[in-house]
């Protein structure tokens, strides 16, 4: 029988309440949802740059409406019994009106949390100013305070993707999305170790690291010492797929060789991991 959604939601939010640190893989697909799922991870999130490329489109804001978002999502959740998180970008909209109603809807679907960035969308200001950025997250946790189940609201602090290497401001959003409702916080590419773990003694709630951004050679067990409590690999799976495709392809290109197919995997180790997961369902 498939798990239902209030115990996927349970399941998550214990997740992050153990001791140890757990990873967040992010499928791109049905397809990859349920190999990750056979592989015995413990829950899933999506990408939006994995969906973003899988669709053909690029990665900036807008360029996936809220509507194909959720869809998607819906896809996932039903080729799993995993919990699913959702990264949902900026929320699909700058007021704090519009961010509660994507919660709302994600959380309508079966999702058992989703991530909200602060991004605006605009390469001449890319970051919403703090206290916009603040209200749009409480607007999000008032939704989640409504709720009759847990529902995991991360919130993420954008500055050094774009360029704003401010660690006092990074911290501080951190901060204040803590108080204002946020389950996790996340704070992609923070530039070592060291500045994981001020982060990590400076907020009591969970922090998410993404692996595949920075920190070469990171392991598990480093992020776990320094306080980490979940690691997503946001679009990292899809781009290792995709560049095997690609490096394949351009072999073929220039030797005339198919030897890149001989690590391809074969028909039946896909199939295995598929099958596991519909004979659970």
């Amino acid at each position: 029988m498939p798990v239902d959604i209030r115990e996927r939601a349970e399941i998550f939010r214990a997740l992050h309440l153990r001791e140890k640190a757990f990873v967040l893989p992010n499928p791109w697909d049905a397809g990859s949802a349920k190999m990750l799922t056979a592989l015995g991870f413990s829950a899933l999130a999506t990408t939006s740059a994995g969906f973003a490329f899988s669709s053909g489109k690029g990665t900036s804001i807008g360029e996936i409406s809220r509507e194909e978002a959720l869809e998607h999502a819906a896809g996932i959740i039903a080729a799993t019994t995993l919990p699913v998180s959702a990264d949902l970008e900026n929320g699909y909209g700058h007021t704090p009106e519009e961010v509660a109603e994507t919660v709302r809807l994600a959380a309508e679907i079966g999702l058992a949390g989703c991530t909200i960035e602060d991004t605006t969308g605009d390469p001449d200001n890319p970051i919403y100013e703090r206290a916009q950025a603040i209200d749009r997250i409480a607007a999000a946790a008032e939704v989640v305070r409504g709720l009759d189940r847990p529902f995991m609201l991360t919130a993420r602090a954008e500055n050094y993707l774009f360029n704003r290497p401010d660690f006092g401001d990074t911290l501080m959003r951190l901060q204040c999305f803590e108080m204002v409702g946020a389950d996790v916080l996340y704070a992609p590419a923070l530039p070592d170790l060291q500045a994981i773990k001020t982060v990590c003694k400076e907020v009591s709630k969970p922090l998410n690291v993404v692996a595949g951004i920075g920190l070469p050679g990171v392991t598990i067990t480093e992020l776990e010492a320094a306080g980490v409590k979940r690691i997503s690999v946001g679009s990292a799976f899809a781009r290792v797929a995709y560049g095997a495709m690609i490096d394949a392809a351009e072999g073929i290109i220039k030797t005339g060789s198919f030897a890149p197919f001989m690590a391809a995997a074969s028909f039946s180790s896909i199939e295995t991991l598929i099958k596991f997961v519909n004979l659970k369902q």
